[in-house]
């Protein structure tokens, strides 16, 4: 969900921030922090974040007895 209340913040997807690589950021307040900092700036932008990917259907696995009542 990109807009959850009790989102855990990180400058990764902060307004102030802007990501350098995998594992940095750029803040305009901190400079150079990691990816998992946050400090008492931040603000969330839901454009920034990227949801992890939905799990795949394993389809291999069913049955036509799984379809049936």
């Amino acid at each position: 969900m990109l807009f959850r209340r009790d989102m855990e913040p990180r400058c990764a997807y902060c307004t102030k921030g802007n990501v350098i690589n995998e594992r940095e950021v750029i803040c305009e307040r901190r400079g150079i922090v990691a990816v998992e900092y946050h400090c008492s700036r931040f603000k969330y932008d839901p454009f920034k974040r990227v949801p992890p990917r939905p799990v795949k259907l394993e389809t291999s696995k069913l049955k036509a007895e799984d379809f049936s009542i």
